[in-house]
This record gives C-alpha cells, sequence and structure tokens, in this order.
C-alpha cells in the first residue's frame, strides 16, 4: 500500500484509543522490529471481524506488544475470552500493563511460551484464530489448531504475501517458503474456503467448512 494511501485510509477510520495510540508510539521507541505490530487499520479490521462474529473463545498466536489483543478483546462478547501465547518472556511486564489500563485484563489470558507445545494442551474449542508469530511455522501452526477450531470458525493469518516475496518461486528463506507451503496448502484443503485479502502484507481468512 502506498504511504498516502495508507494514511488516507487512517484519516477516514475511526481513530486508536490513546492506549492503542501509545502503544503504537512506545512500541517504535523501545522494541526491534516495530512493524511487527498490527497497527491501527489492522487493529480496527480485527475488532470489526470479532464484533461481527461474536466469538466466545478466540486465540491468538504472537501477542507481541498487546496491540491486536486489546483489539479483539474489546470487541468480545460479555462471556468472550481471548487466550494470547507470546514465546518472549521480555514482553510479559508490559503487556500485562497495557492489558490492565485496557479494562480487559479479566478477558484475556497470556501463555508464555513455544506455541507448538501450548496449543496441544489446550482444552478448548475457538471461534476465532488470529495468527501472527513465526511464519517458517504457520502450516504446523494450522495443523495443531485445525481440530481445536469450531466448525465455521474462523483462522486469520497475518503477513501471508511476504513483502511480495511469495511471488519468488526460487526464495530459499524458511520465512518466505514457510508462508508459500501454508498458502499453498490452504488453497487446496478441501475441509475450509479462504480468502487471500491483499490489505497491508496480506491477510489470509480460512473458514473451516
Amino acid at each position: 500500500m502506498k504511504p498516502e494511501i495508507e494514511e488516507y485510509a487512517e484519516l477516514h477510520t475511526s481513530a486508536e484509543t490513546e492506549l492503542l495510540y501509545r502503544i503504537n508510539r512506545e512500541t517504535h521507541i523501545h522494541r526491534l522490529n516495530p512493524r511487527m505490530l498490527s497497527g491501527h487499520l489492522q487493529g480496527k479490521l480485527l475488532e470489526f471481524i470479532c464484533c461481527m462474529l461474536k466469538p466466545q473463545n478466540v486465540l491468538e498466536v504472537g501477542t507481541f506488544t498487546g496491540y491486536a489483543s486489546i483489539c479483539l478483546a474489546g470487541a468480545l462478547p460479555a462471556n468472550g475470552r481471548l487466550h494470547t501465547i507470546e514465546i518472549n518472556p521480555e514482553f510479559e511486564d508490559d503487556v500485562l500493563n497495557y492489558f490492565t489500563e485496557s479494562g480487559f485484563e479479566d478477558k484475556i489470558t497470556l501463555h508464555l511460551g513455544d506455541a507448538m507445545e501450548i496449543i496441544p494442551t489446550m482444552q478448548m474449542q475457538f471461534d476465532l484464530v488470529f495468527m501472527d508469530a513465526d511464519k517458517d511455522n504457520y502450516l504446523n501452526y494450522y495443523n495443531l489448531l485445525f481440530d481445536k477450531i469450531n466448525k465455521g470458525g474462523f483462522l486469520i493469518a497475518d503477513n501471508v504475501l511476504w513483502g511480495e516475496k511469495v511471488l519468488d518461486t526460487d526464495a530459499s528463506d524458511k520465512e518466505t517458503k514457510g508462508i508459500i507451503a501454508f498458502n499453498d496448502f490452504i488453497q487446496n484443503d478441501p475441509r475450509v474456503e479462504n480468502l487471500l485479502l491483499p490489505f497491508r502484507d496480506g491477510i489470509m481468512m480460512v473458514r473451516k467448512l
């Protein structure tokens, strides 16, 4: 997306809350790879999707600094719950403080550790999954999660265009290869229907049939 178009879109989208604005700013000041943060437009998209689906249980794979977590949690119905997994313990204090400040801390459970180890221990079904973690494991996460997603439930995966590197069929880096393998598998999985949305860095939306 051209920077001018993104700026125009943000100017014509409901504003971030003061807390989300601060998380965005502090992430860019204090954290490496701040582009991993969902940001204003994507955060609002996730919020709208959550409002429309009214999911009871949501899973986020990849908390980072908690921006998307707060967008999702704020749109949950009264009985809704968000479980979010983060592998980097350095984010824990900031994330928990943000959750408390948001007022949604009672709806959010933070799991610290490797999602490949945590997901199999989860004993609940999910209506919505948002996946934004290590790209080379996307297909592994999908395979672990599939039976834990309710029929008619959705999985949303971020960064599936991966800076347009998915067009390089000879790519050798593991992240690009992982995204390409995930996209191809989803496209050929008869158990789902899917939409690759060319929004920001690409969002794959998957509905379990």
